[in-house]
């Protein structure tokens, strides 16, 4: 079982994709505080957005197997500084949202200038990308994704 944990700026997906993963209606809905359960870590995108709040990503990260640096298709810039991923003890997957939509090519490059070595592009509502990431999370023999 790999629980994963999402962190990204406001608006950059994070809900709409665990909604995604999880099969439910997709639907707006704002991210007020940590939300944790069995298979999925979503968070806040003040957290990576304010440095006072950083500290509490750090700490839930430890509670996931997999971090999900999140980045939509459609920024003009990113939150992650070069190499970021050397910070966290887990291992770190670059997800490109809206991947229809913007430069999901820049976006890509940005995380991996993060330290992301492994890129998904997903657009949630259309479900493009969703499966692959799934199989990717049942990758430890106990699958839990549907």
């Amino acid at each position: 079982m790999r629980r994963l944990m999402l962190i990204g700026r406001s608006e950059a997906g994070k809900t709409t994709l665990t909604q995604a993963i999880r099969g439910e209606h997709i639907h707006y809905c704002k991210t007020q505080a940590i939300a944790y359960d069995d298979i999925l870590i979503d968070t806040p995108g003040e957290y990576l957005q304010n440095a006072r709040l950083g500290h509490a990503l750090a700490l839930y990260a430890y509670e996931a197997d997999v971090v999900g640096l999140i980045l939509n298709a459609t920024e003009p810039f990113s939150l992650y500084p070069p190499n970021v991923t050397c910070m966290v003890n887990r291992e770190v997957i670059g997800i490109v949202t809206k991947c229809n939509d913007g430069c999901p090519d820049r976006a890509e490059n940005w995380l991996r200038l993060a330290g992301c070595e492994r890129i998904f592009r997903v657009d949630s509502v259309t479900g493009e990308g969703i499966p692959a990431l799934i199989a990717y999370l049942n990758e430890s023999g106990h699958p839990i994704y549907h």
